[in-house]
């Protein structure tokens, strides 16, 4: 039993890499760019901006069509400055090793849980003096979002991505073990682990179908959420791994794994999926439901667009919806020497019009292979108004034309993480508390004790 903590960090670290922040390449979309638009954002005043710039966490070449068209558009607005992009992802020791180089980074594409490590470290600059120099408008960032990169009433970087989770539902799955997807009480624990019963499906003891995938240890602050507390206080700076609510709310989601056989072999399983294939667990009826981030309504769209699926929110155990969000944000690193050209960067890489242009080139690719398209989830709420209005039309796909509405409804509802110095610290003993539990090596009282004490000592280390 043991085998299952590693095989499940494994997972959660391989759908990190898989979203739409990372480097790997879209076979349908990679290379293309797009026609970029002419000069500076009309929302941000211009800057004179030139000289060299050094952008880490940022993959151009191997980047997919929202990134290429995005960087096209700064670089046709800003041709007197040189950019270099990592061609990378965004990777702790890695982005360490550049600051301590005799080039190190101007800007930086990280995710937004990790900027409060970084703040705490004296790495970022806040970003007022950009925001004031370009009169870009903060409050067209989800509020979620803005909370993630803020520090003591100072926003430290430009959210980017929103993502954000909600529940899919098979509705094969649910028809065959006799249950109404619209019907089944997502607010109702006892409900839920009553479907996860009647969902899953073995041939002896072997995993057939998946009944409901909890998605722990990565889901967990939205369980714990909708039992009523939180993983981690408001400023990040005591763990609440310990509590209660989180306490409960690990011990019914390792119950919901452990309900359906042994963890390990429901993990083997798993990891069989097919998932960005047309074969994924949704067409090949191996799942019943599980919360997801809204990027892979993308994924089933393109590869198996007659799959039949429910999109509902998650809830809280009084009925009340909420979403967990995340995604990377854009900062500039403390003591650039070009610091006008990397403001001018980081405010049109999310400003409204890139987004904008991003996704009338992403459509026009989508129509050119025929394929459908989900649509481009920014932090900027302005641009998702004009993006869903204008450049997602799915009219055809009712099923997925839904699921989208389900996404957006509950936008507004989303709670992030807040931004603490000892964030790697603290997801590090968060996993593996919950994975102590599902290996069945710990108790869930025991193992989320050790888990806060992990946690505190990560954030009181590296605060400032």
């Amino acid at each position: 039993m043991r085998r299952a903590v590693p095989i499940l960090v494994s997972m959660v670290l391989l759908l990190a890499a898989c979203g739409p922040n990372a480097a790997t390449p879209n076979p349908t979309t990679a290379g293309g760019g797009s026609q970029p638009a002419s000069g500076p954002p009309a929302s941000l005043e211009p800057l004179k901006a030139e000289g060299k710039l050094f952008a880490y966490g940022f993959a151009y070449k191997t980047g997919d069509i929202i990134a290429q068209t995005r960087a096209d558009v700064f670089k046709d607005a800003y041709p007197d400055v040189d950019v270099t992009w990592s061609e990378s992802g965004f990777e702790d020791q890695k982005f360490l090793t550049a600051l301590a180089s005799s080039d190190k980074p101007d800007v930086v594409n990280m995710p937004r849980n990790k900027i409060g490590t970084y703040v705490a470290q004296g790495v970022l600059d806040p970003i007022s003096d950009c925001v004031g120099k370009t009169g870009f408008d903060t409050n067209v960032f989800y509020e979620a979002a803005r909370n993630d990169v803020t520090v003591d009433g100072q926003m430290y970087a430009f959210p980017e991505f929103y993502n954000t989770r909600n529940w899919i539902i098979n509705n094969k799955a649910f028809e065959d073990a006799g249950i109404d997807p619209d019907s089944l009480d997502f607010s109702d624990w006892d409900a839920i682990a009553a479907a996860n019963e009647k969902l899953v499906k073995k041939n002896g003891d072997k995993i057939t179908r998946i009944g409901i995938d909890p998605k722990i240890p990565e889901f967990l602050p939205l369980w714990v959420k909708a039992n009523g507390g939180a993983v981690m206080s408001d400023d990040g700076l005591t763990s609440q791994l310990d509590s209660q609510e989180t306490i409960d709310a690990v011990k019914y989601t390792t119950d919901l794994v452990k309900a359906q056989g042994d963890p390990t072999k429901w993990l083997d399983f798993r990891n069989t999926w097919d998932f960005f294939g047309g074969k994924n667990q949704v067409a090949s009826n191996q799942i019943g439901a599980w919360p997801m981030e809204q990027w892979y309504l993308n994924v089933l769209a393109q590869n198996s667009p007659d799959v039949d699926i429910t999109v509902k929110p998650f809830l809280t155990k009084d009925g009340q919806p909420i979403t967990l969000e995340d995604g990377n944000s854009w900062a500039i690193v403390s003591g650039t020497d070009n610091p006008d050209a990397a403001c001018a960067l980081v405010t049109t890489m999310v400003a409204t019009d890139t987004w904008v242009a991003a996704a009338k080139a992403r459509q026009e690719d989508a129509e050119k292979n025929n394929k459908p398209q989900t649509g481009v989830y920014s932090g900027n709420q302005e641009a998702d108004q004009i993006i869903f209005d204008k450049y997602v039309d799915l009219s055809d796909m009712p099923v997925f034309e839904a699921a989208v509405k389900a996404v957006l409804d509950n936008q507004a509802n989303a709670f992030g993480w807040p931004p603490s110095p000892g964030a790697a610290g603290f997801q590090t003993a968060m996993t593996d508390g919950v994975n102590r539990v599902l290996s069945g090596g710990a108790t869930p009282e025991d193992s989320m004790s050790r888990a806060n004490q992990e946690a505190q000592d990560a954030i009181d280390s590296n605060a400032p």
